[in-house]
């Protein structure tokens, strides 16, 4: 299978469904930077990372290809004529958002209670974490402007918002395993 089509030299590429528009479509940011998160997760997940967390960075992974397909899914051509639909995948689910809840709520009671914000850093584990948690927000920003256009499944939006929090917490948990200093940002006085 080759690699390049050379159907998208003149700027436009083509959703799932054949619809082609142009590469810099809101549709494409969106997953893009879908794609991109879940680049940033795979250099996350060959950090220094527990063998727990990287088997629920695996799974989040594959959510977010599905996630890509999602999106890159042109909305008015979902479903075939036939009746069937276009992706014969598991989308985005409730217990997809509930793992995440899940593992945040077991990785929580194992934390010093949160009273400050944190800045990011403290050891490269943890920053590759704090990027991966960036680019989420960035993605789910995206998403919902994309989202006001044209609807895609709730789930979705639901999972980005879950999942920054997740990368949040989990990079906590990183700073506790790896010993790593978590400074706390203290607003300057005016003086």
């Amino acid at each position: 299978m080759k690699i390049y089509t050379k159907t998208g030299d003149k700027g436009t590429t083509a959703l799932f469904g054949g619809t082609r528009v142009p590469k810099h479509h809101i549709r494409i940011e969106s997953y893009g930077t879908v794609d991109e998160l879940n680049s940033n997760l795979g250099l996350l997940r060959d950090q220094q990372v527990d063998e727990h967390s990287k088997e629920i960075i695996l799974k989040i992974q594959d959510r977010l290809f599905t996630m890509g397909s999602t999106l890159a899914t042109d909305p008015q051509k979902a479903v075939l004529k036939s009746g069937k639909k276009r992706l014969e995948i598991p989308l985005i689910s409730q217990e997809d958002i509930e793992l995440l809840e899940q593992e945040m709520d077991k990785m929580n009671e194992a934390l010093p209670p949160m009273t400050h914000f944190v800045l990011p850093g403290g050891h490269q584990t943890v920053s590759v974490c704090h990027v991966a948690r960036c680019v989420c927000r960035r993605a789910e920003r995206l998403a919902t402007a994309l989202y006001e256009i044209e609807p895609f499944e709730e789930q979705v939006l639901q999972y980005l918002n879950r999942l920054s929090d997740y990368l949040f917490v989990l990079a906590r948990k990183l700073s506790h395993d790896l010993q790593a200093e978590e400074i706390q940002w203290i607003p300057q006085k005016e003086s």
